[in-house]
């Protein structure tokens, strides 16, 4: 086989797998969208006394950003939102100190129910975030949505 025939044979799969894996990766995979009208729902448990122990603390899974805003483990205690800012995506944090979600890209900020307080520095537009729902049982917390 000359080397011509060989690397065209090959090179056919290696890009389609290629293809493939970059399908795979894209922001719609990492956070649900905020308008998404349904798709597949968030449903995971939360160990409230390992996983998020003291005010201040957050996590992420499943698209959406958990956090401990206030001591005890009350449902207002909380907060959970979709993690990708609707501007572009980016994932948010969680600034304990201001008690608000902030984008690090263009600095929009969202309250703990995810209704956007103020948008993007570059003057692009933001909406608010999707909110979950959260019940509590003794130290377990389960997120839907």
């Amino acid at each position: 086989m000359d080397r011509r025939k060989f690397i065209g044979d090959l090179g056919s799969p290696v890009l389609a797998v290629c293809a493939v894996c970059l399908g795979a990766c894209t922001k719609a995979d990492v956070s649900p969208s905020n308008n998404s009208g349904g798709g597949g729902g968030v449903n995971f448990t939360v160990n409230l006394n390992s996983q998020l122990p003291n005010v201040g603390d957050s996590l992420v899974q499943s698209g959406v950003i958990v956090a401990r805003v206030a001591a005890g483990n009350a449902v207002s205690s909380f907060a959970a939102v979709q993690v990708a800012c609707t501007h572009q995506g980016t994932p948010i944090n969680y600034s304990s100190s201001g008690n608000k979600f902030i984008c690090p890209l263009h600095h929009s900020q969202f309250n703990t129910n995810g209704t956007l307080i103020s948008g993007p520095d570059n003057g692009g537009t933001a909406t608010a975030l999707k909110a979950y729902n959260i019940a509590i049982n003794g130290s377990t917390m389960t997120i839907t949505g």
